[in-house]
């Protein structure tokens, strides 16, 4: 049953909603951006109407598979793990796209949001907001650039991992929070490795 239950939870994060919203749109996001085939630069490309589209679906792709299978009881906490992970390897692994994906930010807060009532997710979004408010003033207001909002996102994910610890969620939350984050760093390599070399380099140079 967990073997059968996470097949199908990770076919379900790999629906690749916004890719599709676009290409009905005859238009192919992954040109548009970081070339992330998600929710943003669905956005981005096509508007606030289709991107917040694009975000209820991916969201809801991690929600309600894991709202299902955590309501029933049918799986211990330890079987949970790879079924509460599975949409978020899906989307930012998906079949559909040869095993390429997004950065699963939102199916992310789905999966949260289902596994602990949203109270996971509401402080992950404070967290969010405030290193976005950090940013910005530290760069009198200019907007964040890709590579820094992959290192909020990664670094406040890892933030929340003090909440966890806290609030005395049990281990293997920590244990899916430790996938999560994994991913999350995998997905934001590139922009990651990107800002610290710019970093060193602006060190030297200045």
């Amino acid at each position: 049953m967990m073997i059968t239950l996470t097949i199908i939870c990770y076919l379900c994060g790999s629906l690749m909603f916004s890719y599709w919203i676009g290409r009905m749109l005859k238009l192919d996001i992954r040109k548009i951006g970081d070339g992330n085939p998600g929710a943003a630069n669905l956005w981005s490309g096509a508007g606030y109407k289709f991107g917040l589209m694009g975000v209820a679906l991916d969201f809801l792709k991690g929600y309600i598979p894991v709202l299902l299978i955590v309501n029933s009881g049918i799986l211990t906490e330890e079987e949970l793990i790879p079924a509460v992970l599975a949409p978020i390897i899906g989307h930012a692994f998906s079949p559909f796209l040869k095993f390429n994906g997004g950065k699963a930010l939102a199916v992310s807060f789905g999966v949260w949001s289902a596994l602990t009532q949203f109270r996971v997710t509401l402080i992950y979004a404070i967290i969010l907001a405030i290193l976005l408010i950090v940013t910005r003033w530290i760069k009198n207001g200019e907007r964040s650039t890709s590579a820094e909002d992959g290192l909020q996102t990664t670094m406040g994910f890892m933030l929340l991992s003090i909440y966890l610890l806290y609030a005395g969620y049990p281990a293997y939350m920590r244990w899916i929070w430790l996938g999560n984050f994994l991913i999350l760093v995998w997905k934001n390599r590139e922009d990651l490795t990107q800002l610290i070399k710019d970093k060193v380099r602006s060190f030297f140079v200045s």
